[in-house]
């Protein structure tokens, strides 16, 4: 069949157009996201970067776990960054070097400060009034998004005699989370485990969960932040938004985060 110079164009051009986008959708498939943040959130966020991935063929690698851990790296390549409370959010604003703004932070859900006991509850405790009993041995985070917490809920009524009978029954202070999960294991005389209830989601062999009365609540959130150098990523700014969608809040709502959705 004959072809003039119009149709080789044409077909040269759709050959062309066809090329491209068969190079972009390659390339998409292939970029990461470097994603870092502490360990709480991280079943959540490594599901929800799964889901994710799936959907769009962007790979999104979470790194998680104390900060120490990964604040370096983080650094050099991190694309988002994902927080355990809005105070713990700030310290990274700080920590990465002119990477994060505090403009570019969004909060995503919360999740409350629980009574974690061992399984079967052995010493019947039914809330805080009970873990202010004399003999009742308290472990408590003090630091990585939980400094204080325990203070706050035991002040939450203003009557110092409730902060100093918990501090009384305090027998262990971790640094961060992962650490008192492990004074969890290694000390089986602790009684009781004050952290937030999704590491009893995560963990339900190691502890039942007795929720804190609403008159003590405590709630923190995570966040999440894209880093300058993803600013103009489109795939960072999507699997943020992905993050808030409805499809994000039930996998975080899984977890035990509260999300406003049903």
């Amino acid at each position: 069949m004959f072809l003039n110079k119009s149709m080789l164009f044409n077909s040269f051009h759709a050959l062309v157009f066809s090329a491209a986008v068969a190079l972009s959708q390659s390339a998409l498939a292939q970029e990461t996201l470097y994603v870092y943040g502490p360990g709480g959130p991280a079943p959540a966020m490594k599901e929800a970067a799964a889901a994710f991935e799936k959907t769009s063929g962007v790979k999104v690698e979470v790194s998680a776990g104390p900060t120490p851990q990964w604040l370096d790296k983080a650094k050099s390549d991190a694309d988002l960054i994902f927080s355990g409370s809005e105070t713990m959010m700030t310290d990274f604003v700080y920590a990465l070097d002119g990477q994060l703004s505090h403009q570019q932070v969004t909060p995503l859900y919360l999740r409350p400060l629980s009574i974690l006991v061992r399984p079967g509850n052995p010493k019947h405790i039914k809330g805080v009034k009970d873990i202010l009993k004399p003999g009742v041995k308290v472990l408590v985070v003090n630091g990585a998004g939980q400094n204080g917490v325990w203070e706050d809920m035991a002040g939450r009524k203003g009557d110092i005699n409730t902060v100093r009978a918990l501090r009384r029954n305090i027998v262990a202070y971790s640094k961060n989370s992962a650490e008192a999960r492990q004074a969890w294991i290694d000390n089986k005389d602790i009684d009781v485990w004050l952290i937030w209830n999704i590491w009893q989601v995560s963990n339900p062999k190691l502890a039942d969960i007795v929720p804190v009365e609403r008159d003590y609540a405590i709630y923190r959130d995570t966040g999440i932040a894209i880093t300058k150098r993803a600013e103009n990523k489109p795939s960072a700014r999507a699997f943020a938004s992905f993050l808030e969608s409805p499809a994000g809040a039930k996998i975080f709502a899984k977890w035990g985060w509260e999300t406003g959705r049903k």
